[in-house]
């Protein structure tokens, strides 16, 4: 790993700017949208609690990365991870999941249209929607799965990124640093103004009240039974599975290894950090948000804005409004239902207009940062690839003047852009969540496997042991000797080769059981619960007999191995509930990435 030390890319970001990248990429527009949407139909109020736990599930992974960061300071991320402790197929197929996520994921606004597609609505909807009119009339495609227009104006705005990028990392931190420090203040508008309308009763609302309103509405739809758990805690852990997505995009910090000053101590402290802001971010407004308006009444598409109305504070539209130009839709009072129709009553006649003409939902300012998350990644990802030999070497070239991957982020840059111009993306998001995830736990695996792996003899010091004292001691051991009580008190070959079986063996017994869990009847699911979890809590305990690597690094997981293997199995169970249907395009992504692998990495990689 002493390769690692050197680097053709520029080391010129700090503990502040991976810090700003990380908040930038993962405090997306879900924290002005999902709240609204999950304590509306999901959560309740008790959203601040899935917040809580989703926040410590995506810890648990950000820690696993963080040790890594610390440990392999390189370009790549999980790709480089895997590549280390798993060889270089299962590294290719997370590197190739990577650029999924990337090319995909950062692009997509909560599923439903494309960031830069946002943008370009944007500036559409203040010019009128002439350019979707004229669009729609010369330049319509009714091809499914593609989008209805060709959209030159997103395509111009990821090219426009791409350039930033292509100048240097330096550069383009500092224009991330600058939009992401004007979503925290806004942020903490919200979360300052909101706590003085705050009414805690919202917290405590009764059955009573939601009939009440169902009438208003002539609604029979089920709003739950009232309460901090309106939903029951099925409905909570529900809306924690949910709330987890709204904190992917920290493993951006982790392509950044061979641009870091100091990577071993930056990325760790930045990955934590990043994390904590962005949870601090979703925990204020999901509390403020639901004291503030009942959570049968929140607008799942622009529950802030609304919220604030609701309580006549027409004027905080106006600090919201920064930079604001995009919406899902553009709706007045009449396009309303009926019940929502009396409580928008109360509502300036200013506000409508605003909201009518401004779209307000998000602030372009994220959207610009979001961008900025998807792009700067990426190309890292194509570069560590590429210079492995697994993908066209001639992608890792390094540009002397700017020292950036030129080549890799031009390719990206204009992959993003193509996708943008021609496809729909609403489908795809869960097909994103599958590489995300798969790459978590797979980080969190290496994690486990590398801290049980014998270390290379220091020849200065010595071995710390003879080698013929060493043999008879190691193949002295039973098996039963070596499972419960080993003699020796660090990591052999033998040790590390348990480990590894012990650890793939969790994984197995963790993919079929909560892939079978929700396709049996209850006895039977409740008997395969018990047989895995028992075969699980055995097996870490033989992880747990075994010795650990003493190598001093400047950050180490706590708690190993169960935290890692907690890492694991939210990130399975979360992968398992994803649609049938979402894992068929996968498959069709990863038989592309394949044949890449087959045809051109397996023959040309330096491994």
């Amino acid at each position: 790993l002493e390769e690692s030390k050197h680097t053709q890319l520029s080391r010129c970001l700090t503990t502040t700017d991976l810090i700003a990248l990380g908040v930038g990429s993962t405090l997306g527009a879900g924290v002005y949208v999902l709240t609204g949407s999950v304590a509306r139909d999901k959560a309740g109020p008790s959203i601040v609690l899935s917040f809580l736990i989703a926040a410590v599930a995506s810890v648990m992974a950000g820690l696993c990365y963080a040790e890594f960061g610390s440990r392999v300071p390189k370009a790549g991320s999980a790709y480089v991870y895997s590549y280390i402790t798993l060889g270089e197929l299962w590294a290719f197929v997370i590197g190739w999941n990577l650029i999924l996520e990337y090319v995909i994921g950062k692009y997509l606004y909560l599923g439903t249209s494309s960031v830069a597609r946002a943008w370009s609505e944007n500036v559409d909807a203040l010019i009128g929607g002439k350019f979707r009119d004229f669009s729609l009339t010369y330049l319509k495609m009714e091809t499914p799965g593609f989008a209805e227009y060709p959209d030159f104006f997103a395509f111009a705005i990821i090219l426009v990124l791409t350039g930033v990028l292509c100048f240097g990392v330096k550069e383009s931190a500092m224009f991330s640093k600058i939009f992401t420090g004007v979503n925290i203040l806004i942020i903490l508008f919200v979360i300052v103004a909101g706590s003085l309308t705050a009414d805690i009763n919202n917290w405590y609302i009764t059955a009573q009240d939601i009939q009440n309103h169902n009438k208003v509405c002539e609604s029979s739809k089920n709003l739950g039974t009232g309460g901090f758990f309106p939903y029951g805690v099925s409905g909570m852990m529900s809306g924690a599975a949910t709330c987890f997505f709204g904190f992917v995009g920290f493993d951006i910090i982790a392509t950044t290894g061979e641009e870091v000053k100091n990577p071993q101590r930056s990325i760790p402290i930045s990955i934590v950090f990043s994390l904590l802001i962005v949870f601090v971010a979703y925990f204020g407004i999901s509390i403020v948000l639901t004291l503030m308006v009942p959570y049968y009444m929140m607008d799942t598409g622009a529950p802030l804005p609304m919220a604030f109305a609701g309580v006549g504070w027409s004027w905080a539209v106006y600090p919201l409004a920064v930079g604001a130009t995009c919406a899902l839709s553009s709706r007045t009072c009449q396009d309303f239902p009926a019940c929502q129709q009396q409580d928008i009553k109360c509502i300036s006649l200013k506000f409508l207009l605003l909201l009518k003409n401004f779209k307000l939902k998000i602030n372009q300012n994220l959207f610009l940062s979001s961008l900025m998350g998807g792009l700067f990644p990426m190309p890292r990802i194509v570069y560590a690839m590429a210079q492995d030999g697994l993908i066209f070497r001639f992608l890792a070239k390094i540009n002397k003047r700017f020292k950036t991957p030129l080549i890799a982020t031009l390719l990206s840059g204009l992959l993003a852009g193509i996708m943008v111009l021609l496809f729909d993306l609403e489908d795809l998001v869960d097909m994103m969540s599958i590489g995300t995830l798969l790459a978590y736990t797979l980080v969190a695996m290496c994690v486990l496997i590398l801290r049980y792996q014998p270390e290379k003899e220091d020849s200065k010091s010595g071995p710390r042991i003879s080698m013929a004292d060493f043999n008879e001691l190691d193949s002295s051991e039973t098996l039963l000797s070596r499972l419960i009580n080993p003699k020796l008190n660090f990591p052999t070959l033998k040790s590390g080769k348990l480990v590894y079986s012990c650890v793939m063996v969790i994984a197995f017994v963790l993919c079929a059981a909560l892939v079978n869990f929700s396709h049996t009847s209850y006895s039977l699911a409740m008997v395969l619960c018990l047989i895995s979890s028992a075969l699980i809590i055995l097996l870490t305990i033989v992880i747990l007999r075994q010795p650990q690597s003493t190598k001093k690094l400047t950050f180490t997981v706590p708690f190993v191995p169960i935290l890692p293997i907690l890492s694991s199995v939210c990130n399975i169970y979360l992968m398992c509930e994803l649609s049938s249907g979402t894992w068929i395009p996968f498959s069709v992504w990863m038989v592309i990435g394949l044949l890449i692998y087959g045809g051109y990495g397996f023959r040309n990689s330096t491994e």
